[in-house]
């Protein structure tokens, strides 16, 4: 039994199809099951509710072979680290009461780095790794960098100013990823029953791209004039408490940029390995995702 959380988010959805396609029996942990396609509900069991609900999690974890986990968004919560181990305690409590033989999930790059002691999100990703590593379940971290579809939260302002915004330097070259890689590598792990131990992956992406070069392609694929304009710190901010962030968290998405700045997400070399599994560059995102979101737009 492969167990999915998040079976209806952006990431969560494409390992479910991914999953399902491999013929495993599959759970899924849903807060609304409506939201599922019919078809899907027709393959799966649903365990309805939040997976961080103690009973929940019990109830969902009973017999599991391998868990894909992978955090909701809390743009309320009072501290990061109760976003993020807070909320997982549980479930690392279910896991090891349980027996889950394998866990699989969505963290992020810079452990070992001097930047990830003070990264925000990152460090509270990299602590709820620890948690559930001290579950004693074999564990593959998935360690990102940025995601290639967070671009899709802009697309109404690339389309009518030709601008997109974020607030690290706009020469700083970073790896970037397309979440149907992640997915890719994900569902890849939850099938195989053969791996043990506990270790990070990195999922990187084929290259190295600043937010100077990636509003080059995008100019580029979409045919007219896209740039970056770097967001100072403090606006940034106010960008997240303005849209119902806690204090907290915004200021953990503004560590997190400044980590970034100073190289959180540089310290793994890249090898043909990586562009294997994380084949996406790009241009070919923009080509097949974002092209076509602009248009609809």
């Amino acid at each position: 039994m492969i167990v999915i959380t998040t079976p209806t988010g952006h990431i969560g959805r494409q390992v479910l199809g991914r999953v399902l396609a491999g013929g495993e029996p599959v759970r899924v942990v849903v807060r609304d099951p409506a939201r599922l396609p019919d078809a899907v509900r027709e393959q799966v069991e649903v365990v309805q509710g939040s997976h961080g609900d103690p009973q929940v999690v019990a109830r969902a974890f009973e017999g599991a072979d391998a868990l894909f986990w992978l955090l909701p968004t809390d743009r309320h919560a009072v501290s990061v680290d109760e976003a993020y181990v807070g909320f997982t305690r549980p479930a690392a409590e279910a896991m090891r009461a349980c027996g889950v033989k394998r866990v699989v999930d969505v963290s992020a790059l810079g452990r070992g780095t001097p930047p990830a002691a003070r990264a925000g999100h990152v460090t509270a990703s990299l602590a709820m790794d620890d948690l559930i590593a001290g579950t004693g379940a074999a564990f593959r971290a998935l360690t990102m960098p940025s995601f290639m579809d967070n671009v899709l939260r802009q697309v109404r302002g690339i389309k009518t100013q030709g601008v997109f915004y974020d607030a690290v330097s706009p020469d700083r070259a970073m790896p970037l990823v397309a979440t149907r890689d992640i997915a890719a590598v994900a569902a890849r792990l939850l099938l195989d029953s053969s791996w043990t131990g506990q270790e990070e992956v990195p999922v990187i992406g084929p290259e190295d791209l600043s937010n100077n070069d990636m509003a080059a392609v995008m100019t580029d694929v979409l045919g007219f004039p896209v740039r970056y304009e770097r967001m100072p710190y403090q606006a940034f901010k106010d960008l997240f408490t303005g849209n119902g962030a806690s204090e907290a968290m915004a200021r953990s998405m503004v560590d997190m940029a400044v980590a970034k700045v100073d190289g959180l997400d540089n310290g793994v070399v890249r090898t043909p390995r990586h562009a294997i599994d994380t084949p996406t560059t790009f241009r070919q995102w923009c080509e097949e995702v974002l092209r076509p979101a602009v248009r609809a737009a």
